[in-house]
């Protein structure tokens, strides 16, 4: 089974509510779809979104890589021979970690589907259900509490609180949060690089000291920072979580070796896809230090490939797979089922999801 061509389209999906954080808002998930097809007419589908603030990609950036690089790399491989794909597909090009992400997963699709079995099992992992966290914007105390009590009514468990934009409002932030929900709902908190070192402690100290209970705060401090993020792990009691600054394998060792942080967050979109994602899967399991899957904002379809990789790896503890539940609505069928916290696993063979425009019966052969 050899790839015979990879196409780009877009399509848009429309968020609840805007999407804010230290670095951006969005109203509306505007991604890339990557359609690998093979010589015997079957199809894989990924999904890239640009993120320039954090990979660098936008649309455009993201449809010539794949269309003018990597596919002149790729076309002709077999698909069965999946590490020379995969070296084929991570040397294409430099950088440009979502577009062969999107690749990565419709390979990866393709291959656990001609081998009759989910990408899961294939991944060594018999997980059938995954919790996730729901994503709270950043916003003014008050509507941030009300946010929060709105993700609780609709079931969710575990709360992942924004950060970072006028640091001076966030001890207030978290405290109104937790007034809001109580004391039984999971917090984390998510600065998106938006503190310094100093201002890092003294704020997460200050929710310390109020006892306002928090699983972990991600990245507090810039990504290329990873003294001041070691800094700020050496002088709280919470664990401090790495989210911007790990992209691949070396870098996830780099925040190892400096003592930066307690855990490491992967991300599809950061690691180039399941490929680079593996590896950093086994550097945490040899540094008996766990995981975080998490995702950007993202269709059911590439975090339908995240949640692969989480059931199918033990090292990933938890996940932040929300970009289902925020959107309003699903382009998809198939796959993982998206019921509001819960991530129940597909039992069809490869990622199990396609476009609804697509024939699901040709698909899913």
């Amino acid at each position: 089974m050899k790839i015979a061509s990879i196409h780009t389209s877009e399509f848009r999906v429309g968020l609840r509510t805007p999407f804010k954080t230290a670095l951006r808002t969005v109203r509306e998930i505007h991604d890339v779809l990557v359609t690998v097809t093979t010589t015997d007419g079957r199809r894989g589908y990924g999904e890239a979104p640009p993120t320039a603030p954090i990979t660098g990609e936008t649309i455009g950036s993201i449809r010539c890589a794949v269309e003018e690089f990597i596919q002149p790399a790729l076309v002709g491989r077999e698909i069965e021979d999946l590490e020379d794909t995969m070296h084929a597909l991570h040397t294409a090009i430099l950088h440009n970690t979502s577009a062969k992400a999107a690749v990565d997963m419709a390979i990866y699709d393709l291959y656990a589907r001609s081998l009759g079995v989910p990408l899961y099992r294939l991944l060594g992992g018999n997980k059938k259900e995954l919790e996730t966290d729901l994503t709270v914007s950043v916003n003014s105390p008050e509507e941030m509490a009300a946010d929060s009590l709105a993700a609780v009514r609709r079931g969710f468990r575990i709360l992942k609180i924004k950060v970072g934009l006028q640091p001076e409002l966030d001890l207030a932030r978290i405290r109104a949060v937790r007034e809001a929900v109580g004391s039984q709902i999971a917090i984390r908190v998510d600065a998106n690089q938006g503190w310094s070192p100093a201002q890092a402690v003294r704020i997460i100290r200050g929710m310390e000291d109020a006892g306002l209970n928090l699983d972990f705060v991600e990245q507090p401090v810039k990504a290329a920072d990873l003294d001041g993020m070691a800094y700020v792990r050496q002088n709280v009691s919470t664990p401090i979580l790495a989210d911007e600054s790990v992209f691949s394998a070396a870098d996830a060792m780099a925040v190892l070796q400096k003592g930066a942080a307690d855990l490491l967050n992967i991300k599809l979109m950061k690691t180039g896809g399941i490929y680079g994602a593996l590896q950093i899967c086994s550097i945490a399991e040899s540094c008996g230090v766990s995981c975080m899957i998490g995702c950007m904002l993202e269709s059911s379809l590439a975090v339908s490939a995240a949640a692969h990789l989480a059931a199918g790896k033990r090292v990933i503890a938890c996940a932040d797979l929300d970009g289902p539940g925020l959107c309003k609505e699903n382009p998809y069928h198939g796959g993982p089922q998206f019921l509001e916290n819960r991530i129940v696993m597909n039992e069809n063979p490869g990622l199990g999801i396609s476009p609804k425009w697509v024939d699901e019966t040709e698909e899913m052969r």
